[in-house]
């Protein structure tokens, strides 16, 4: 079992955070401590006023709220809710929480069993907790002996032997509550990190997120950015960070932002590597008209991922090309113009503007078949006119008629380009001499 212990200035918002959790039916309230009511019979109302009412008792403590993870081995998904219970009473009364009120949250998105502890640092005479180094102390001793009361995985027989249960190479996406987060994320760093080329971290990051994972350092005014921290995120499918951060440091291969940034000064990418690139898009331009997805589609063929960087608004503004073959990650712009996001966006809209323009209809061969029969139809038509204009004696009639068909020119053949006519010979003029 391994206990995770967090403090906040918002009862608020670690209730919230819960409650919703419930409404999206991935969590359940399974149980509460000190509570005038069972938890199923309180409402959402009451289980947050009788903090915040405790929590009143005691205006100068600022950071009021308690927000506890305890979280199983995956091997211990049968772990009922009864047991569940037990194991959070036992460990809130060994932590020194056992007379405060408290609610335990079941939560089911992730891969391994965990619950979700919600309490407040007031005591109901109006004192503070102390919570000073209680996770180095009263949460091991407490987490330690709960392990061997209830015959639970000890955290630090597993934390030994971690390396070795870390999956295989991870060959599709991360989905976030079907397998156990941190083994899922080191299965994709140990195969990412050591085979590509990157130089920054948004290069990096574009190969991470074709597993729904992110190495992230946090805003600019965040403590962790100015600490030089790092921490991976699982996404979801729409690319929105869900679960718990994991510390970088928490993983045994150490992929902190130090080693990371010592990668990108050994990543070495050639021209070589850019041209394969490059020439495969040249080419489906060449051959098809493409849409920006269809070109994705198209490149993925080609062993390519596109990467399209885009604005709440949907707007393209960057685009990133990872190289599955030569194991290189490129941004637009480092293969040239032609590829940057701008371009690449307009070359598709050329693409289809070309295909719409129609081209001029050329006369088949068997259009000109036809037209001939139909010339031959109108002559014999003409020719049965004539006959029948010779048995009504009408014969001047006839023979303008047949001198009409007779001269009517089908196709002038001697006619000839004024290009390929030949300059005709200038006559001399001789001119007589005046001594003659």
């Amino acid at each position: 079992m391994v206990a995770v212990i967090k403090t906040g200035n918002s009862v608020h918002n670690i209730f919230n955070y819960n409650e919703n959790k419930v409404k999206e039916g991935i969590a359940e309230c399974i149980g509460e401590g000190n509570y005038p009511l069972e938890a199923a019979k309180l409402t959402g109302v009451m289980k947050l006023n009788r903090l915040l009412k405790q929590n009143s008792l005691n205006e100068n403590v600022k950071r009021n709220s308690v927000h506890i993870s305890l979280n199983f081995d995956p091997s211990e998904s049968a772990l009922s809710n009864e047991k569940m219970l037990e194991i959070a009473s036992q460990y809130m009364q060994k932590i020194g929480f056992g007379n405060q009120p408290y609610l335990i949250y079941r939560h089911y998105d992730a891969g391994h069993p965990h619950l979700h502890l919600v309490s407040i640092k007031v005591r109901e005479d109006g004192s503070r907790i102390d919570m000073q180094n209680i996770g180095k102390n009263q949460s091991e001793a407490a987490r330690k002996e709960i392990e061997k009361m209830f015959g639970l995985v000890q955290a630090q027989e597993k934390k030994k032997t971690r390396h070795e249960l870390v999956k295989p190479v991870v060959l599709s996406k991360i989905k976030y509550g079907r397998t156990e987060s941190k083994s899922a994320v080191q299965s994709v760093l140990d195969h990412v990190l050591p085979a590509y080329k990157y130089k920054s971290l948004s290069e990096l990051n574009a190969v991470l997120g074709l597993y729904n994972v992110k190495a992230d350092r946090g805003e600019e005014n965040s403590r962790i950015f100015k600490k030089n921290g790092l921490v991976y995120r699982t996404l979801d499918e729409n690319g929105k960070p869900v679960g718990v951060p994991l510390k970088s440091s928490g993983f045994y291969s150490k992929p902190t932002l130090k080693f990371l940034q010592k990668k990108f000064l050994l990543n070495t990418k050639t021209a070589s590597h850019k041209k394969r690139i490059a020439s495969a898009v040249d080419r489906i331009f060449l051959n098809s008209c493409v849409s920006l997805s269809d070109l994705a589609l198209k490149m993925e063929k080609e062993g390519i991922n596109i990467v399209f960087r885009k604005s709440e608004g949907g707007q393209l503004y960057g685009i990133t090309y990872v190289d599955h073959t030569s194991k290189c990650v490129f941004n637009g712009s480092d293969l040239g113009k032609p590829y940057s996001s701008k371009l690449i966006e307009q070359r598709c809209r050329l693409s289809f503007e070309k295909e719409k323009e129609k081209p001029i209809p050329i006369l088949s061969e068997t259009s000109k078949s036809n037209k001939a029969v139909s010339l031959e139809n109108n002559k014999e038509n003409v020719f049965k006119d004539l006959q029948q204009d010779l048995k009504s004696l009408d014969f001047k009639s006839a023979v303008e008629k047949m001198i009409e068909v007779i001269t009517k020119v089908e196709n002038d053949v001697s006619y000839v380009p004024n290009q390929l006519k030949k300059a005709s010979k200038k006559k001399r003029v001789r001119r007589r001499s005046n001594n003659l």
